[in-house]
Parts: C-alpha cells; structure tokens; sequence
C-alpha cells in the first residue's frame, strides 16, 4: 500500500491566500480558481456559510463569487448539489499523473491531502484572517482508491454522475494522461470509516510545518517517515537533509509535484501514526 501526500487548494499563487480554519475549528480547502468549469464558488458551502461570499471577504473581492473554480478533490458530500450515485473522486493529468504512474500508485493506496491554512473570523464587515495567525501545511482530507479510469477512455454513458466534474470538461479532451481516481467503499485502515473525507475539526496531529520553523515548508513529521537503514524516501525528497530529534524528523518540503508518494511497507509504523494518530479523531 502506499501513501500519496497531496499538495491541494489556495495558497500565495493559487488564489493568493491560505484556506480557512473557521472560528469552529472546522477546516475548509478552497478550490484554485479555474477557468472553464461548470462549477463557481457561490455555488459552492461550508454549513450555512457561502463560499463565494467568503471568497470575496478573504480576497478583497480579488476573486468574486461568480468566479469558476476547480473542484478537485471532491471529497465532501455536502459543499455541491450531488446526482443519484455520486461518490467522492480526484483527478489528476499531465506530469503530475505520470509521476503517479511511474511510483505505481493503484487500487487501495490511500491520498492525504494537504494545504496551506490560517484562521478566520467574522466581523461587522465580513470575513477575515486572524491577524499574526500562523500560516501552516495542514493535512485536510483523504481518499483510498476503488477506482482508475482514464477520462478518454470512459464510456458515454459511464459515471453520469461525475460529468460536473472539471477533469470531465470537454475543454481537457487534449489533456494528456487525464485520469479519475474514486473512492473505495470503506477505508481499510477503519471499516467504520468512510473511504474518503474531510477530516472533522482541526487538531495538532494534522499539521505538517514545524511550528518552530522559518516557513510553512519546513516540516516536522513522525520519526517513523525517517528513510532510514536504505528505506525509499518519500518522492522528491531523496535528497533532502532528514534531521531526526526526540519523536519527530524534520525536512524542507521541496517541489516540483504535487504528490510525494511513500511506500508504506517500508514503513509499518507510518500505518500506525495514521491509525492511531490522524484517523482517531474521526471514528
């Protein structure tokens, strides 16, 4: 099996600002803007918020409601109207599928997604980013792969009830290596959890960047993602300088994907920090 952290939603070039962390704790990854989609941010909602609205406030109406967005992964039931059969899916194409391709990715490997976040609140004027609020990669959501399909190779008449999706636009016809990833049935790590999601609420399990670092890419990860005793390390970060102290390895998460992929039978115990440490919080 194998683990895909994936890189997803607003950040300083992609929207031009973080994602929201909601006074609630709730967490919300915007979709980066883009054009054509069936899909706007007003069409689009966390609980009783709208987030075109939010967009704006956050923004400074640098992005209007009525703007196209690209949602992508579309993990969360409630945010969009959903046909008769709808489940949660992903898309990916260009380099950053065949980067997939090439780690062997495939039924039952398991995406975390990951994004830059701040909190929010509301006030008299609309929403707004807590001042001096930390920036951080924060983990959001996941998916466990039931399904490959490549989009060109889809049938008429397949998955109806993915066409609103943007990886299905018929702008991507020429778009090499499209493909959809759908969710499987249950997640096998915790049959009494879904096989895709967001996760509930904000908690310190889920961030990635190391709170005493000097940016949002400096990270602090579990000792058990240490590519120790010739492990493979997590794609693109081969040559990374892993520091281990006490608990935790630190590293500067470097590009140019957007997926980092880790092979977790050479890591046993990265399986049972997701257990124990991420998923628990949402049993």
């Amino acid at each position: 099996m194998k683990l895909i952290l994936s890189r997803k939603g607003f950040d300083s070039q992609s929207g031009g600002c973080p994602s929201p962390i909601f006074p609630d704790g709730t967490l919300y990854s915007l979709p980066i803007p883009y054009d054509p989609s069936e899909i706007t941010y007003g069409d689009l909602w966390h609980g009783d918020t709208n987030i075109g609205e939010m967009v704006e406030d956050l923004t400074d109406k640098n992005i209007k409601r009525d703007r196209y967005a690209h949602l992508d992964p579309d993990i969360n039931y409630a945010a969009y109207p959903r046909q008769e059969g709808w489940r949660p899916l992903f898309g990916q194409s260009g380099a950053a599928q065949g980067h997939l391709g090439n780690q062997g990715v495939r039924i039952g490997d398991l995406f975390l997604f990951f994004g830059l976040f701040q909190e929010i609140e509301k006030t008299s004027s609309g929403w707004r980013f807590v001042k001096d609020a930390p920036r951080q990669h924060i983990l959001w959501g996941w998916l466990q792969i039931g399904e490959i399909h490549k989009v060109d190779e889809l049938a008429k008449d397949e998955l109806p009830w993915s066409r609103y999706h943007p990886h299905r636009h018929p702008s991507r016809k020429r778009v090499s290596r499209n493909t959809l990833y759908v969710a499987s049935d249950r997640l096998n790590l915790d049959s009494s959890l879904e096989s895709a999601g967001c996760f509930t609420k904000f908690h310190e399990q889920l961030v990635l960047t190391n709170p005493m670092g000097s940016g949002v890419t400096d990270w602090r990860l579990p000792r058990c993602f240490n590519p120790d005793n010739g492990k493979t390390p997590l794609s693109y970060h081969g040559n990374c300088n892993w520091k281990s102290k006490d608990e935790y390895v630190y590293l500067q998460r470097s590009g140019p994907g957007q997926e980092f992929v880790l092979d977790l039978d050479q890591y046993p115990s990265v399986t049972d920090w997701l257990v124990e440490s991420i998923f628990t919080h949402d049993r």
